[in-house]
């Protein structure tokens, strides 16, 4: 205890953090281990202490001593008894079930002892995966029910520690060519906690070198790929990083997607193809296994469509990879993610990253519009269903957007909507092209790298250029409209501006939003996860901005 530390924690397992005492930066880094935030107003911040963020915490080699000593270092009274019980009794539930394979090679499930056991066999989802007793204290675990069975465990809050093993794979000579360029140590680390693991996911920073990350772990594994990614454009990216940076051919690469169906010893498979459904049946299942896969790689792990969730569940006994900048999932299914790619095995701080010079510093303004008299009454008067469409899409939005694009005239900026009318509105006012889901992949392509060469210095797009999109001299993002109240989003977008810059310039990241409206509510929600990294928003008034 401190008594002027900056935290105060209280018995409901939320912590409070004072934004201005000159130990916040600190504090909120530690704490960020193992708890998220939950609100972000201007001077106070709430985190909340989770199940599953202890159990992350715990998966990455923190152990409950750790996370009790940080809140004791911190806090400006005594921790609640009943906390620190809490954080010991529910970090210690991990490892307590263990699944593994005995010598013929039969999955079982051990317990540290009858009593959690016969707890977990009493809930039907679990008795009905499970054979027949081994001993005390195991059960025999039906063959095919390795992922599902994590699954049910966690939500018992049981979660069962994997050390089953994986199938090794199909050798397969991988090596990274590291004449031009090294792996960080950041990155090394994350290489070697995943490695030692065999599966999990490593959350970092947009242009922190996620994909490097991906590249040393294959290096590593020597095995047969499957990488899976978001989009066509996000496949061909891939692609390029790996003949770039390793030793591997243009023959060996497959990119398997709506346009082209190549399997090779390392193949790119965009999520969409995967889903694909014929007749009702998924009509590229296959491709799970088509070759002894000896790991495979989620990128983007966050955006995982649902499907894959289940699809997932079977592949337990391949290594698996999750690459993220964040475990935010909209939909909740963190929880999946832990169960069936893996718990977190690394997580760099943003903040930390930018530290170190690895990405750009960037400054984040939140841009208050009035809305007129007229367009005020039409939102007052409107279903809560229309409210947010008429205030993400206002038209006085555009006019702080030209204002935006004059101050920073000749920078490469992006400007990015919710709207396709919106996009195109844009678009026409600022003579920039637009980039859509409905652009052809061809032109996607020519696009972006009109961006980079600075050909193009301005670029509308659309949410298509959220992720796995490689524009490292953007320095200016203006969010006009976003997918609601999304943390994920927010993280994303302004990821595109992290990546060093050959301009030395900084990154800004403008959100426009409709004052006293719900744009206005969902703009600080879509801002908690960038908070608890660390960056805070400037309020700015679109009158005064006109102004200076």
């Amino acid at each position: 205890m401190s008594p002027n530390g900056p935290l105060i924690v209280q018995s409901d397992r939320t912590v409070l953090l004072e934004v201005a005492h000159p130990d916040a930066e600190d504090a909120r880094h530690d704490l960020a281990v193992f708890a998220e935030l939950e609100r972000a107003p201007e001077h106070i911040h709430t985190y909340r202490i989770t199940r599953l963020g202890l159990w992350n915490a715990r998966a990455a080699g923190h152990d409950a001593a750790d996370m009790v000593a940080t809140l004791e270092r911190y806090s400006k009274f005594p921790v609640p008894q009943s906390v620190i019980v809490d954080i010991t009794e529910t970090v210690g539930r991990y490892g307590r079930l263990t699944i593994e394979r005995d010598d013929d090679g039969v999955l079982v499930l051990t317990a540290t002892d009858r009593a959690v056991l016969n707890e977990i066999t009493r809930a039907k989802k679990v008795a009905e995966l499970l054979f027949e007793k081994r001993g005390e204290t195991g059960y025999v675990v039906q063959a095919w029910a390795r992922g599902q069975l994590k699954q049910e465990l966690l939500k018992l809050g049981w979660p069962a520690e994997d050390l089953a093993g994986y199938t090794p794979g199909t050798p397969h000579e991988i090596d990274l060519d590291e004449t031009a360029w090294h792996l960080r140590p950041y990155q090394h680390q994350a290489i070697d906690n995943f490695s030692a693991h065999g599966s999990g996911v490593v959350v970092l920073p947009c242009g922190a070198g996620k994909t490097l990350v991906g590249l040393g772990a294959m290096a590593a594994q020597g095995a047969t790929t499957l990488i899976l990614v978001t989009n066509t454009v996000s496949a061909r990216q891939w692609k390029a990083e790996i003949l770039k940076r390793t030793t591997l051919t243009d023959e060996e690469v497959g990119e398997y997607s709506g346009q082209t169906k190549e399997i090779r010893p390392v193949t790119i498979a965009t999520y969409q193809i995967l889903t694909a459904k014929r007749k009702g049946e998924y009509a590229h299942l296959a491709l799970l296994d088509a070759l002894d896969w000896g790991l495979v790689i989620y990128d983007e792990v966050h955006l995982l469509p649902a499907p894959v969730f289940k699809l997932t569940a079977e592949l337990q006994a391949r290594r698996r990879l999750g690459l993220t900048a964040t475990l935010v999932r909209e939909d909740g299914r963190e929880g999946d993610v832990f169960s069936l790619i893996g718990p977190k095995r690394f997580d760099a701080p943003w903040k930390e990253i930018e530290a170190q010079g690895f990405i750009s510093p960037a400054s984040c303004f939140e841009v208050r519009v009035d809305l007129p008299e007229g367009e005020r009454l039409e939102y007052a008067a409107s279903a809560d269903d229309e409210r947010y469409r008429l205030a993400a899409t206002a038209p006085a939005k555009l006019s702080v957007v030209k204002q935006l694009v004059a101050k920073h005239d000749g920078e490469r900026i992006l400007v990015i909507g919710q709207y396709l009318d919106q996009i195109d509105e844009l678009a026409d006012a600022l003579g920039a092209p637009a980039l859509t889901g409905s652009t052809p992949v061809a032109e996607r392509e020519r696009l972006y790298q009109e961006f980079r060469d600075g050909v193009t210095k301005v670029l509308v797009v659309s949410k298509v250029a959220n992720f796995s999109v490689d524009l490292p001299e953007a320095t200016v993002a203006i969010q006009v409209s976003g997918s609601f109240g999304s943390r994920q989003e927010e993280a994303q977008r302004l990821g595109r501006l992290l990546r060093p810059k050959e301009s030395g310039l900084p990154a800004n990241f403008y959100t426009l939003v409709a004052r006293d409206t719900v744009d206005q509510d969902f703009a600080q929600n879509r801002q908690r996860f960038l908070a608890e990294q660390g960056y805070s928003y400037t309020i700015l008034d679109a009158e005064s901005l006109a102004a200076a």
